[in-house]
């Protein structure tokens, strides 16, 4: 059974208070619907390029986050273009970016890679 999920706001609160923790710059750049926005990550290795996760459900309905950019680093330019087109088909759509030269993502559910 899925565990009960929080509102958009209380679940981008206490991510970035997780980043946070570990010293890492975490932000809120788009600010979506408070109760059932979805959360989109985009992780900045500052370097290498970016890489932006995107929940998605099982068909068990367990919570899972996959590389919607795919499964390899891209530019920022290509990351921002990807968050804009979600942005436009979902204007609750939260948008939480984290810079992290290690290209950690601090995601407690697991992360699947597209075959």
């Amino acid at each position: 059974m899925p565990a009960p999920r929080l509102s958009a706001k209380m679940w981008a609160a206490a991510y970035i208070r997780r980043c946070q923790s570990m010293a890492v710059s975490a932000m809120v750049v788009h600010h979506g619907d408070d109760t059932a926005g979805v959360v989109l990550l985009k992780i900045n290795t500052l370097v290498d390029g970016c890489a932006v996760y995107q929940p998605a459900t099982d068909m068990d309905g367990h919570r899972y986050w996959r590389m919607a950019t795919g499964n390899a680093l891209v530019s920022e330019t290509d990351a921002d273009a990807y968050i804009d087109r979600q942005r436009g088909y979902d204007r609750d759509l939260w948008v939480i970016e984290v810079e992290d030269r290690e290209g950690r993502h601090f995601l407690e559910e697991p992360v699947r890679k597209d075959d």
